[in-house]
Formats: C-alpha cells, structure tokens, sequence
C-alpha cells in the first residue's frame, strides 16, 4: 500500500514534494502512546537498531536524524580535522546543496571537487588528487575521506564492484569513506544485491542512509559501520542539536520503513516510473534523454519552447547545467513512490502536444 493521489500529478521537482507512506504515518499513530524512556532509550529504537544489523548483515551503530543534511555532515566531521580534505564529486550534494554544513560541523575541513562522467568518480583521479596534496605539504589541506552519493546526482549508480575499486584506492591512501545514500534504496532496487554489497562489503564505512526521500515523513539515519568512530558522532550529535529527546518517532519511522520490504517497494515504484518517463520522453523528436536512468531521476534535453509550454501547463521542474557535450537546455524530472502510470503518460503527453 502507497499514498494514492486522486489528482493528476504536475510536480516532478523532487521526491522531496511528496507525502508520507501510510505504513509510517500509522507507525507513528502506534508510537504516540504511553510515556516511553527518551534519548533512544525505548524499545522501538532498539528494534530499530536489530532490524539495520539484521538488513545489513554485520554490527552497526545506528543514529537517527531529521535531515539528511545534518547526516552527511556530521559523519564527515567524524572523518576529518579541520585542516583536512574530503574528496567528492564535484556535483555532490554534500558539494553543492548544503550550504557549507559539512564545513561547519567538521570546524573548516575543505570539501573538494573531483569531475567524473555520470556523476561518477574514478580511482585515478582520487590519487591524482591525494598525490598532488600531499606533495604540497602544510600549505595544502590534507586527505582525510572520501564521500560518494548513491544514486548519484545525475541519476547514476556505482556498482559494487565500481565502489570497492574507489574505496580499496581510498584506505590505502589512509582515507576513511562515507556513502551519502539518500537514494540508496533506489539504487539497491536497480542493482538487484544486498545492502551490504553496496555498503560495509564495498568498503563504505559511514552510511547516511536515507527515508525521506522515499516515503519518510522526516526520517534519515547513521548507519555506522566502523566503529571506532560512533563515540565521537555521539558527542557531535548531541553538540549539533540533531539528538532527539523523543526518538521514538524517528525509530518508528525508519522501522516501518525497513519493514515489509516498504523501503524496496516504494524504490522500485519510482524507479520503474522514471524508466516509463525516460522510454516515453526518449520518443520524441528533439528531445534526448542525457544520462543513463538507473533511479528515479531523468535528465532531458529538451527546445526551450517545449519547456516553457510545459510549465505554463502546470508542470513543476529543475532546470539543469547541461553535461559535456550538450549544448541545448536540460531538465530534471524525479519521480517518486506515489508517481503513477497515468501521472507519467499524461507528462509524455503534454511533451509530445
């Protein structure tokens, strides 16, 4: 069962714009009963915790949060001193859409930005850039992690193997590795593995794995794979303001997320949906799909009258930097779980008119 929408579906901005799963609003119905211990102290926060080792296939220290924002950041202060570097992709998130709080939190450590077709890193250009830091000396900051985002910003996904080349490259040069998986559930769903191929067996060792995206109503979560690392995201947490006094209501999130195969389910709906949009899109004259569909993304090369026809229409969606090579005007269309055949056909339609 999914939120059902009973009107046509115009915004394709984000899969931020959408409702709540069912399942996880009656998970927090449940929860708000009785007076319960706080701080993540109550029993739905240890089930949560037994569920994501159960998931994950190993010992994990799991750490609730309402952002995905605070998630990343905080697990990269963990990473790094302030005169240290995190590699990423130069379209990252942590890069581009957080405002400096991976900066902040960690007290000035340096993100920078490597390019990387499809969103993608390569090994090469991780030791190219650890090299040339290191060859600096003091007056360069020095590597400290890695950070990789699955699905990718363009839509993208690292295979496992794919991850551990990056990741094997990154601890022999003394890195430690974080995975911002706000769509990791879309990911898992194109892959067809388990979660823990693309996580602590591909060499990932903090997870920022996200629910929001996908059907939370504000729910992301820690997912801590090395250990030696949990008491100081433990102190950062709380200094930060991002530990939740009733935890509950974000274990009874994440939970009913994790249950029943809610979190695959609602991934393989929007997936499936982007993949309907890209076929159908791709039909079209004039118009080009720019970047392979292996989530919930679809990047659109598309006139710039047919884009403005589309958005006198109704239709909501981001403008976006046109990769290598395209020179005309990109879209990004993001479907989500509650995106539906009709929602899609119709967009196709109103393209092709």
């Amino acid at each position: 069962m999914t939120a059902a929408s009973t009107t046509r579906r115009f915004d394709f901005a984000s899969d931020n714009v959408t409702c709540a799963s069912p399942q996880i609003m009656a998970a927090l119905h449940a929860a708000n009963v009785d007076c319960v211990a706080s701080y993540g102290e109550d029993r739905l926060s240890s089930a949560l915790q037994n569920r994501v080792a159960e998931l994950f296939e190993c010992e994990v220290t799991v750490l609730p949060m309402t952002t995905g924002t605070a998630a990343n950041a905080l697990a990269l202060s963990a990473l790094c001193k302030p005169y240290e570097a995190v590699y990423c992709h130069q379209s990252a998130h942590v890069m581009t859409d957080e405002c400096g709080a991976p900066e902040f939190f960690s007290a000035g450590a340096k993100l920078i930005g490597l390019p990387g077709a499809q969103g993608r890193l390569q090994a090469e250009d991780l030791e190219a850039a650890c090299a040339l830091a290191r060859s600096m000396g003091v007056h360069h900051v020095q590597p400290a992690a890695l950070t990789l985002s699955q699905a990718t910003e363009w839509g993208t996904v690292y295979t496992p193997d794919a991850l551990k080349t990056l990741t094997d490259s990154a601890h022999r040069l003394g890195l430690r590795t974080h995975l911002d998986g706000a769509r990791f559930a879309n990911a898992l769903v194109h892959l067809g593995c388990r979660p823990a191929d693309i996580s602590w067996r591909a060499g990932i060792d903090v997870l920022s794995l996200g629910a929001t995206k996908n059907g939370a109503l504000a729910a992301e979560a820690l997912v801590v794979f090395d250990q030696s690392v949990v008491q100081e995201l433990l102190f950062r947490r709380k200094r930060a303001g991002h530990l939740w006094s009733k935890m509950r209501f974000l274990s009874a999130q994440l939970l009913a997320y994790l249950s029943d195969d809610l979190w695959l389910h609602n991934a393989r709906q929007a997936n499936t949906m982007a993949t309907r949009l890209s076929q159908g899109l791709s039909a079209l004259p004039s118009v080009r799909v720019v970047q392979p569909v292996e989530a919930n993304e679809v990047f659109v090369e598309m006139p710039t009258e047919c884009i403005e026809r589309l958005r006198a229409t109704g239709y909501h969606f981001y403008d976006w930097p046109a990769p290598a090579g395209i020179h005309g005007a990109v879209i990004r269309l993001v479907t989500s779980f509650d995106v539906c055949a009709a929602d899609v056909d119709a967009l196709i339609l109103a393209a092709h008119r």
